[in-house]
């Protein structure tokens, strides 16, 4: 094991960075506790990937700093970047192998992104109406 890795995670136009090293199992994001980390539903999004190797994440300490995008994207990214980081910490392929079974973004970023705007219309799909009186 490794004394402290730096992992990454992003989903739309949010980005996460987070910090794994040897400590009692506190989750940091933000500055603020996972446990009073609001609102609930982003908490249990965050919380997923420990939840399914707890006793691996008792092990270590997580800080993780996310920016940009709402409060469901930078759930998404602090939570691949704390799945990535467990698996970089311990190097296990084992464990890589069941975060991409369960669910892919766990380990990959969400590389979806808005379509550029065209000519004909307000927006990427939107055109201008046609009237034919």
């Amino acid at each position: 094991m490794v004394e402290c890795v730096n992992t990454s995670g992003k989903r739309k136009t949010a980005i996460a960075r987070a910090v794994v090293k040897e400590g009692t199992g506190k989750v940091v994001i933000n500055k603020v506790p996972l446990e009073i980390y609001t609102p609930e539903l982003a908490r249990l999004k965050i919380q997923e990937p420990l939840g399914m190797v707890p006793e691996k994440a008792q092990n270590v300490d997580i800080s993780v700093n996310v920016s940009g995008g709402g409060v469901m994207g930078q759930a998404a990214a602090a939570r691949t970047a704390i799945a990535r980081g467990l698996v970089d910490y311990y190097k296990d392929e084992e464990l890589a192998a069941m975060f991409k079974a369960y669910d892919r973004t766990l380990l990959i970023n969400d590389d979806r992104r808005k379509l550029p705007k065209n000519p004909l219309g307000p927006g990427a799909r939107a055109k201008k109406q046609k009237s034919y009186r």
